[in-house]
């Protein structure tokens, strides 16, 4: 299992999502579901549907009790973690997951992408 994990702020479009995710991707395996915080899985249907991938969303304490790679102030304040993207990829992917690259962010810094790999099927 291949997750992209995202983090993004309210304003975020689908090209700031898919910016994030081709900078993420770049030179990985092929992603086979998406993840991202429980709260903003609405936003990313859209994307998740384009790319014919599965979506999950991950709670908050899940989020939070993720070892994340990078460390965003804003990230720690609003959610518990250092990266949305790195948690809810990490979380997604499961037990004894690990990040193939640490979050991306788009170039109009409104998205963030991580890839883990898991063991989940």
């Amino acid at each position: 299992m291949i997750v992209a994990g995202f983090g993004f702020r309210a304003g975020a479009g689908p090209a700031s999502l898919r910016a994030a995710f081709a900078l993420a991707q770049q030179g990985r395996p092929a992603v086979t579901h998406l993840a991202t915080a429980q709260d903003k899985r609405a936003a990313l249907v859209p994307l998740a549907r384009a790319l014919g991938l599965p979506l999950t969303g991950i709670a908050p304490d899940a989020l939070a009790a993720m070892p994340t790679s990078t460390r965003s102030a804003a990230s720690l304040h609003a959610r518990a973690t250092g990266s949305v993207a790195e948690a809810a990829a990490l979380a997604a992917a499961g037990e004894g997951a690990q990040l193939l690259t640490s979050r991306h962010i788009s170039p109009d810094r409104m998205a963030t992408c991580a890839i883990a790999q898991g063991s989940l099927t």
